[in-house]
């Protein structure tokens, strides 16, 4: 027989859609089931294969739940605003709304190809009007409870996007979108007060059912460490410099301080200051550079004392330098630092080049070569001095500035306030106006779509500045309190924006008087599995978490975590081994794939081709060992026999294999279960024969793999209704056991001999057998016995001398 994929898949593919066989339905009175995946961003490229593997691990799970009676919801959508499609809008010369659809319909056609099980029916766009008005409505809520606020700032811009972005989405320096250098801009810029949300973040990390890895970056990139905030003042100046430390026990070996060279202090006391031209000249070497570049660790020492200022070490009162350095940011913690360079290797460095006194702490290291970090007893530290344990140490030495004054017990954040606009036009246009007599006035919310205006030319403005400053009849407008003359905020929102509270519109798509019902939002949510990329966990799943916890804290969510578990996958490597990209050329088209082979064995290759959370490369040849896979199976219809039962011979290898399956699918170990299927499959072929019970337990174990293939043989065999709604298979757990079973025979703990007994023998039975053995007794003749061990299923094991 030969199959025929093309014909078979589209032929399946609609009658899951015209028969909504995928289609969830709010129903209390059974289980549900809510599994989310990662909206796509539709690109005009379409789908690649890390498309098909990120998906197809929930789309097997979803499929085997359905099989198990659940009610699932396995919804998709799509992420549409941001700067690729604006981008490409501007080159081809197109409206982005029209791009925008294009690639949504392009993207839909290959994921039905594929034959994903998505409910189609509750497709969202967040480019939508009916969509972003909810967006826009939870910013405005945001802004109602102060996590809202404008600020000038340095932030990280990219010249060729033209465009600020979040510290998420300029990492390393470079632009997340064009991968071109990032520069340090100072702009007005929109912020969501995420730092608020830092504690409740990571407690809520405690009631998920989180990979370790994703958990352990999202605490690191939160950042919060306990330490002391201590004030050091200025000689001769009624100011005091604050830092944070989490090292408060070091305060004796502070020899310097360094200050960011944009601290507001610098200007203060200019008149005072002796090298000012110095400063400045410094100043504009550091704005030219990226906030990556500046606090790189292995980079080049550079900075300027401050002469004419000098700050008093609190706990001595020692009069010490202050210099300005690039690699201390007014945006992280309080712009100045205390520099302890006996004990800190950057310090260290600072110092060694500077001609700096370096004063040892802490014993334990050898100051004369290198910083010592470590523990160890305090050594020219006053009160301190002797003590051993840090953490007595620092319990003292903030008692001591408590007492004074000088400082008390603090907690920092690693992670910064959410930079939260765009100067571009395809974006949520942020529903703010402003009076000149009122101020920052929200759009009511009765107003609410705030629309993006109908305009053909999208082109940023000059130094960044937002498309919609150009349309007159969107900027001006009417003040909502005084009904007097007044702008719109011009800036969109990012593209995260939308994707922090997609999984909830989901459950009620086409509400308009609410983004979803609350009896809904009870029954579906919080979402039982959620899977996606690693690139995302301290990103996206940070800001949705936020969006999320906030709209509980408010009363509109019923829960406190959005996810409770949340998996990944790895990547597609190319055929070389490397990270696929066009310009290596080794980029695998899931679509030619498809026109080869079928869907059904790209399907089965994804998962088959190693541990599905890690990184494996793209290999032709094990693609077309599934589509051997794929025709084997349709073969087994030729050798098809009218018994509903398991035959003798193969029972206890389909009670096993339906076990591991079963286990297997819920591990994320697809791959095993794949070959445990295919091991079957060799003892099928065989025997010759398969009976007409075993073909439907293997369609139904094999279905959430291949669902084309398994769907036609289901039909062609008559068996009832479609096979997407037939029971999941159950195991006899006593059927699984082996009747026999293969032990090691050892004589003084050296193993001598395997042999294979009733998996019921008892230890004499195990024992006798083993002596019997030829070549065992000729070992243990005139010798004496001292003791025989028999291990249940293992060995045994003969003591002689």
């Amino acid at each position: 027989m030969i199959y025929n994929a093309k014909k078979t898949e589209r032929k399946w593919q609609d009658i899951w859609e015209e028969g909504g066989v995928f289609h969830a339905k709010y129903n209390i009175d059974k289980q549900k089931f809510y599994a989310l995946v990662e909206f796509p961003y539709p690109s005009g490229a379409g789908m690649h294969v890390g498309h098909i593997k990120a998906y197809a691990g929930l789309e097997v799970i979803s499929r085997k739940r359905r099989m198990q009676g659940y009610n699932v919801l396995f919804p998709i959508g799509f992420d549409a605003f941001g700067l690729p499609t604006e981008n490409y809008a501007i080159k081809t010369n197109l409206h982005p709304r029209i791009v925008t659809d294009n690639n949504i319909e392009k993207f839909s056609e290959q994921l039905k190809r594929i034959g994903f099980s998505f409910d189609w029916s509750r497709v969202i766009d967040t480019t939508d009007e009916n969509y972003y008005k909810w967006t826009q409505w939870i910013f405005l809520k945001m802004f109602e409870n102060g996590l809202v606020f404008k600020d000038k700032a340095l932030v990280n811009y990219c010249p060729s996007c033209k465009v600020v972005l979040s510290n998420e989405d300029s990492q390393g320096g470079k632009c997340d979108i064009c991968h071109n250098d990032v520069v340090q801009k100072s702009k007005d810029v929109w912020y969501l007060r995420i730092t608020e949300y830092a504690d409740k973040l990571l407690e809520g990390l405690e009631e998920v059912d989180f990979l370790p890895n994703i958990k352990l970056q999202q605490v690191n990139w939160i950042g919060k460490s306990t330490g002391a905030f201590v004030r050091f003042d200025i000689k001769g100046i009624d100011e005091k410099l604050q830092v944070y430390t989490t090292r408060p026990d070091t305060l004796f070996g502070a020899t310097f301080m360094v200050i960011a060279p944009e601290h507001p202090i610098i200007n203060k006391y200019s008149e005072k200051i002796e090298n000012m031209a110095q400063l400045q000249e410094y100043r504009k070497e550091c704005a030219k550079k990226t906030e990556f570049e500046r606090t790189q660790l292995n980079k080049d020492k550079t900075g300027v004392k401050i002469e004419g200022l000098k700050a008093i070490n609190p706990v001595n009162n020692e009069e010490i330098p202050i210099y300005i350095s690039d690699y201390v940011m007014m945006g992280y913690g309080t712009g100045a630092i205390m520099a302890v360079p006996a004990h800190d290797e950057r310090d260290y460095e600072f110092a060694k080049k500077f001609g700096i006194e370096i004063i040892e702490v802490i014993k334990g290291g050898d100051i004369e070569k290198e910083a010592y970090p470590g523990d160890g007893e305090m050594i020219n530290s006053g009160f301190l001095n002797g003590l051993t344990n840090k953490n007595d140490s620092i319990d003292k030495v903030i008692e001591f500035l408590e007492e004074k004054n000088l400082g008390e017990k603090g907690v920092q954040y690693k992670m910064k306030d959410w930079a939260f606009n765009r100067q571009r036009y395809w974006g949520e246009p942020i529903p703010i106006i402003h009076c000149e007599k009122c101020g920052i006035v929200p759009v009511p919310y009765n107003e609410l779509p705030l629309r993006l205006p109908e305009i053909k030319d999208f082109e940023p403005g000059k130094d960044g500045e937002s498309p919609l400053a150009r349309i007159e009849s969107f900027v001006n407008c009417e003040c909502p309190k005084c009904l007097g003359k007044a702008k719109r905020e011009t800036d969109t929102m990012p593209q995260w924006a939308g994707s922090s509270w997609y999984f909830l519109r989901y459950i009620d798509p086409d509400n308009n008087s609410e983004f979803a019902n609350e009896e809904k939002l009870k029954y579906w949510m919080p979402v039982d599995w959620y899977n996606g990329g690693m690139e995302h966990v301290t990103r996206h799943l940070i800001y949705s978490r936020f969006w999320y916890r906030f709209l509980y804290d408010i009363g509109q969510v019923p829960y406190k975590e959005p996810y409770a578990k949340r998996t990944a996958q790895g990547l597609i490597l190319g055929p070389d081994g490397d990270k696929m990209s066009k310009s290596k050329g080794n980029v695998v088209d899931p679509n030619e794939v498809i026109d080869e082979y079928g869907a059904d064995v790209l399907r089965s290759y994804v998962l088959f081709m190693g541990d599905y959370e890690k990184a494996a490369p793209w290999s032709e040849s094990s693609v077309k060992g599934c589509k051997r896979l794929v025709d084997r199976v349709y073969n087994l219809y030729e050798i098809l026999t009218d018994s509903k039962n398991y035959s003798k011979e193969l029972e206890s290898s389909f009670h096993k294999t339906i076990k591991k399956v079963t286990l297997d699918i819920e591990a994320l170990k697809f791959n095993t279960a794949i070959a445990a299927i295919m091991t079957l499959l060799n003892e099928i072929y065989d025997k010759g024969s398969i009976t007409k019970g075993e073909m439907k337990a293997l369609l139904i174990i094999l279905n959430p793999f291949i669902p084309h293939v398994t769907e036609e043989l289901w039909e062609m065999c008559g068996f009832d209704g479609l096979l997407a709604n037939a029971a999941w298979c159950s195991y006899d757990e006593e059927k699984c056991k082996d009747s026999e079973i293969e032990i090691v025979i050892q004589i003084c703990g050296k193993i001598r001999e395997r042999i294979m007994i009733s998996a019921n023998s008892s230890s004499e039975e195990a024992i006798e057998k083993a002596k019997s053995l030829e070549k065992i007794a000729e070992a243990i003749k005139g010798k004496t016995i001292v003791k025989e061990i028999y291990v249940s299923g293992k060995l045994v094991n003969i003591v002689v001398r």
